[in-house]
């Protein structure tokens, strides 16, 4: 085989990989396997139509998100939740996204400021996804999650950005567990966009001091929620 061939074998071979990683990490996070579930091998090969080794090797890099936890030795599992972790998740990622946005109004552009209301429109427009469906309720989530890191963009730090997606993917792991067993509450994403409007107009006027609460305040409400809820 040529080096060319291999090269291009090797690179198919690092997209399937990706590919593996991705479906598998998002079934976590949307609760298609269950907190402690031991993720039996015959099963992920059969569900992703893959072999051993890049199920392996995207178990090993959900094992350093912590996603998923060694079973003493004998194989993988979904890594367990809890209050504590809930507590510690939601207001770790409140107090980063504080400081993204501080970091934000000191450094943000008038682009930063035009991708906000772009992004607040595009999250208005999306109101009707709001049903009782948990599918469309998760596209809304896609634009809600955007929205917030347009915001937090302006901070121009790829470190604290990195920090932040890691803090929102556990997050969303407890939240869509809980819509699993819960009917959407429209009242609460009606709070929810008069925060954001709150928030855009805070943003714009550069009241550094009065955004910072409101983040924080923002995204520590859906923790008041989730708290009590048996996972």
């Amino acid at each position: 085989m040529t080096l060319s061939a291999l090269t291009a074998q090797a690179t198919r071979q690092d997209n399937f990989a990706t590919q593996v990683l991705s479906q598998l990490k998002q079934d976590i996070l949307s609760g298609f396997y269950n907190p402690g579930e031991k993720l039996r091998m015959a099963r992920l090969k059969e569900r992703y139509n893959v072999g051993v080794s890049p199920l392996r090797e995207a178990l090993s890099q959900l094992l350093v998100e912590q996603l998923v936890v060694v079973e003493n030795q004998r194989g993988f599992k979904v890594h367990p939740t809890s209050q504590a972790e809930l507590q510690d998740i939601y207001q770790t990622r409140a107090a980063i996204e504080a400081l993204c946005v501080g970091q934000a109004i000191d450094l943000g552009d008038d682009a930063w400021e035009a991708s906000i209301l772009a992004a607040a429109h595009q999250l208005k427009k999306s109101a009707p996804l709001l049903d009782d469906t948990l599918q469309n309720s998760q596209q809304w989530e896609k634009l809600h999650h955007n929205f917030h890191t347009v915001i937090c963009l302006g901070c121009q730090s790829p470190a604290l950005m990195q920090v932040r997606l890691g803090l929102y993917e556990k997050a969303s792991r407890y939240r869509n567990l809980w819509l699993k067993q819960h009917m959407v509450d429209n009242a609460v994403f009606d709070a929810n966009f008069k925060e954001h409007d709150e928030l855009v107009e805070t943003l714009l006027k550069r009241d550094k001091e009065k955004a910072v609460s409101m983040i924080k305040s923002h995204l520590l409400a859906p923790y008041v929620l989730l708290k009590d809820s048996q996972f």
